[in-house]
């Protein structure tokens, strides 16, 4: 059996479905040893890399997930850097950010709970001419963010911002963006029965949960900084829990916001809302 074949093995008796061992271990070969996969498939060894991919796939045989494993994760066409203390990027995210570009981001755009900066950076790629702007509360998060920025030439501020913190916002906000977007956290605390025992062991809580008697907390506060924060026509962007997209649009709606749609994913679930600034409908 040639490596592929035992990386592989050593990934389903980790507990491992076939499809993803297959795929886990192509992309660990294609990403340590540079194997394409007809390469990876017929490869009896790997030389020097040998024992490095077969470490790291006994830490994904683990638990632990392959992308802090590597020490990076695709995401819209780029390769950033994740570790411990970052939400891995997901593919629902790059929906959103795909949401944001097909309108258009106008002169400036600010990322709340921007993480390892997916959204801000992706932006700042697409629209170079723009200014991002993006906010977390973890340093942790801003530290990786910052390497992400470096990593991919492009340009955004970060800053250290507590978005509930009502004080801290005040600092912050002006009223000058065309664009503010978030994928805050929305996990209810309940809903962590149902959720892979690596995405709770390895990733960060502070990035997925909110309490569960109040799913909505950085939605409402982030739409009423929008107030403030927005110009007129100006647009805000969220990524949602699946379970409460008619309550966040009820909340937009009652909260003066204009044109509110909300766009299911890939998976059709309600994922993505976007609400403008402004009472008067001719801004659509």
């Amino acid at each position: 059996m040639g490596i592929y074949g035992n990386i592989k093995r050593m990934l389903c008796n980790g507990g491992m479905e076939n499809g993803e061992a297959r795929a886990v271990a192509l992309l660990l070969l294609e990403k340590v040893c540079g194997l394409t996969v007809a390469e990876a498939l017929t490869a009896e060894a790997v030389g020097v890399n040998g024992k490095r991919v077969q470490e790291m796939a006994r830490r994904v045989a683990e638990g632990e997930p392959v992308q802090y494993v590597l020490g990076e994760a695709d995401f819209c066409g780029m390769s950033l850097c994740v570790r411990k203390g970052v939400l891995i990027p997901r593919p629902e995210t790059e929906e959103l950010v795909e949401w944001v570009a097909e309108d258009g981001v106008g002169d400036r755009v600010l990322d709340v709970c921007t993480g390892s900066g997916c959204v801000a950076v992706a932006l700042a790629r697409r629209f170079p001419d723009a200014e991002i702007e993006a906010w977390d509360v973890s340093e942790e998060a801003l530290d990786v963010a910052r390497m992400n920025v470096e990593r991919c030439g492009v340009k955004v501020t970060l800053k250290n911002v507590d978005v509930l913190n009502d004080d801290e916002v005040a600092k912050e906000v002006a009223d000058v963006y065309d664009v503010v977007v978030s994928n805050p956290p929305y996990v209810c605390e309940e809903e962590a029965v149902d959720m892979e025992a690596r995405v709770l062991k390895h990733e960060p809580r502070l990035a997925l949960f909110v309490p569960d008697e109040d799913p909505l907390r950085f939605y409402r506060q982030i739409a009423r900084m929008g107030i403030k924060a927005l110009r007129n026509g100006g647009r805000l962007y969220f990524e949602i829990n699946r379970r409460f997209g008619k309550e966040v649009v009820g909340m937009l709606n009652g909260m003066g916001y204009v044109g509110v749609e909300l766009r299911q994913d890939f998976c059709g679930n309600d994922r993505m809302v976007k609400a403008i600034k402004g009472d008067d409908l001719s801004l659509l």
